[in-house]
């Protein structure tokens, strides 16, 4: 059974494109209701105080939306994560300290390998690849030259799978410095505006929306800093099972190949 990684990738992608959607939606219009005074200001900019954008249509919510796809993004990266570690448990290859394989054992073990592979998984991937050079060339060496190139081209498939992460982490800032600004800009109109600036609740409500504004830059700042922290740990988690499963393959089945 063969499975396009890359369809599969994409057809996740959508789901959880909704699911954090919808996320965002029930947190905004939870947190909308539950909290209230500065702490709604900042995190929401409810009530809403920006006459460009007709709320819930703010750059804090934006910035939520954004959030959340990237806590799907890492959710799905950790359950493919955990996946690829919980392979080396099924024993598809040989694991005693006796079992040699000649070209006349494999067959089975790659039928085997081949009706496992439900999901494109690593290990399977790595698995029927040897297995498929050392029949076509009955080369030990050959095979574990594929064995060495396609780790490699593993890892660069585990750096391509974060690119929207990388890019999410960079986005949310990035909408908060323009919060910011907007935010400043409208206070500097606010203040041009009134009438008599001398007025403290003139002062006040000029200094109420730069507020608003520096807080879109902070909670931008604190959503990239946990997207970082937590993708630095389930990609460690991701490669690290990649090298598991390449030392597997060649514990139990390169180092097993023999060949007259």
């Amino acid at each position: 059974m063969h499975i396009n990684p890359s369809s599969h990738a994409a057809s996740t992608r959508v789901v959880v494109a909704f699911g954090a959607l919808l996320c965002a939606c029930v947190f905004v219009f939870a947190a909308g209701h539950a909290l209230s005074g500065g702490l709604a200001k900042a995190l929401l900019d409810f009530p809403p105080g920006n006459e460009l954008l007709p709320y819930p249509v703010t750059i804090q919510n934006i910035m939520w939306a954004m959030f959340f796809f990237g806590c799907g993004e890492l959710l799905v990266r950790h359950m493919q994560g955990a996946g690829e570690g919980r392979q080396l448990g099924k024993q598809l290859l040989p694991e005693d300290t006796s079992t040699m394989l000649r070209s006349q054992d494999l067959g089975a073990i790659y039928n085997r390998v081949k009706d496992s592979a439900t999901r494109p998984y690593f290990l399977q991937r790595l698995i029927l690849r040897a297995i498929a050079q050392f029949q076509s060339s009955r080369s030990i060496d050959q095979a574990n030259s594929l064995m060495n190139s396609t780790l490699e081209l593993y890892q660069h498939e585990i750096e391509l799978r974060y690119n929207m992460l990388r890019y999410l982490v960079w986005v949310i800032p990035t909408l908060g410095f323009i919060g910011t600004v907007v935010g400043i800009a409208l206070a500097l109109e606010s203040a041009a505006a009134a009438d008599d600036l001398a007025n403290p609740e003139a002062v006040r409500a000029v200094i109420a929306k730069l507020g608003v504004a520096f807080y879109t830059t902070l909670l931008a700042l604190l959503q990239s800093m946990v997207l970082v922290f937590v993708m630095h740990l389930v990609q460690g988690r991701e490669e690290g099972a990649l090298n598991d499963a390449g030392q597997y393959c060649l514990d139990n089945l390169i180092n097993r190949l023999y060949e007259k």
